[in-house]
């Protein structure tokens, strides 16, 4: 775990060590706005375009690296943006232990770690338990957004989304060209497309049906 951050940036940046036991969204915001999370929000760009363009819905982003989070962080302090924080912290240990369930209106994915070698694929952020992790956390009707510039890692994740008796696949959301350099959805997404890489798109929504609202048995804090 990194060391303590500085507490220049609160309430814009905190860490997990923050956080109560389980997070209530009303009391961390001050309002009953549907909440959104951001896992490995790194700079912040979604986050900052997010809340400025939709100032109804809070925003959370989750980012395991302090010094990248803390950049997102400033770009929010510096707006005085009330709807939008950072977690510093794992975003497994975060859905896991700290967010309440059913608790959450979208989750949102952007261009995860592909972990090239096959021996560090292990540490690849989708898989069963994460999967199961966003079905905990999400509303009936809430939605995963997940976007990956590697066609083999995307076809890992659509597996992983479409197989859960929790998701269905919807279609992906409607191209837009960008117009300019802050009109990307990240950073890295600006990055790649510039260099001409392709993007992969998917969308999946939180089953409402009872019969796949198998999560809602589990406990609030998992254990492996």
């Amino acid at each position: 775990m990194p060391a303590e951050p500085p507490r220049d940036l609160f309430p814009y940046f905190q860490t997990l060590a923050d956080l109560p036991d389980l997070v209530d969204w009303p009391t961390f915001f001050g309002n009953d706005q549907p909440v959104e999370l951001d896992i490995g929000c790194g700079r912040g760009m979604f986050l900052v375009n997010s809340s400025v363009a939709h100032p109804d819905i809070n925003y959370v982003g989750v980012e395991l690296d302090y010094s990248e989070g803390r950049r997102g962080a400033r770009r929010l302090q510096k707006r005085a943006l009330p709807n939008a924080r950072v977690i510093g912290g794992d975003a497994r240990e975060f859905l896991r232990k700290y967010v309440p369930a059913h608790s959450v209106a979208a989750i949102h994915v952007y261009f995860p770690d592909p972990w090239w070698k096959r021996k560090h694929k292990r540490r690849r952020l989708f898989n069963d338990e994460f999967v199961e992790l966003l079905a905990r956390v999400l509303q009936p009707g809430g939605e995963v957004h997940s976007w990956s510039d590697v066609e083999e890692y995307f076809q890992v994740i659509s597996a992983l989304m479409d197989h859960h008796a929790a998701f269905e696949p919807l279609p992906p959301p409607p191209w837009h060209e960008p117009q300019h350099d802050l009109d990307y959805l990240t950073s890295f997404h600006r990055r790649r497309s510039q260099a001409g890489a392709p993007t992969f798109r998917g969308r999946w929504r939180r089953c409402p049906s009872a019969e796949n609202d198998r999560v809602n048995t589990i406990k609030e804090t998992f254990e492996y």
